[in-house]
């Protein structure tokens, strides 16, 4: 993989969007082997998508804030907390900075509608990783799709 540049954005459009169900179904469905009915949800519709591109249009990774509602769903019923999710990096992307950009671009989206914190349902794998971005873990471990799992949360 290049090292070209690359940035993050909302995705904007339907074309973002489709980039970043792309960048998803590559990482989990066809790498994690997460059934297709299950990555894809209701919140897709209602949640504000990231998007990492290269500088030549290249989508290299994505991931979703819920917030509202949806969101209170999620972390037990609190309406000031956010929701960090569907976080995906393509494999020739990663440790180029992408996800670290990723998680910092959902956290903005997530000031900037007021919200006081964010929590993710991390992959076991993928705690050290968090918690080098400030996310602390919390309670049991537990399965989703499968695929071991921790709730964390970072105050904003």
């Amino acid at each position: 993989m290049s090292t070209r540049a690359y940035t993050v954005r909302v995705a904007g459009d339907p074309a973002d969007l489709e980039a970043c169900f792309a960048v998803r179904k590559q990482v989990f469905v066809v790498e994690q082997r997460v059934p297709e009915d299950l990555e894809y949800d209701a919140y897709d519709p209602v949640a504000v998508h990231v998007l990492a591109v290269r500088e030549d249009g290249v989508p290299l990774g994505t991931g979703r804030l819920l917030h509202g509602a949806v969101a209170a769903a999620k972390t037990g019923g609190d309406p000031s907390l956010g929701s960090l999710g569907r976080l995906a990096v393509s494999a020739k992307a990663r440790g180029l900075g992408i996800g670290v950009a990723l998680v910092r671009a959902i956290e903005e989206a997530a000031r900037a509608r007021g919200l006081t914190a964010v929590d993710l349902h991390a992959q076991t794998h993928a705690l050290g990783f968090y918690e080098r971005l400030g996310y602390e873990p919390y309670g049991p471990e537990y399965e989703e799709a499968g695929i071991p799992h921790r709730g964390m949360r970072r105050v904003l």
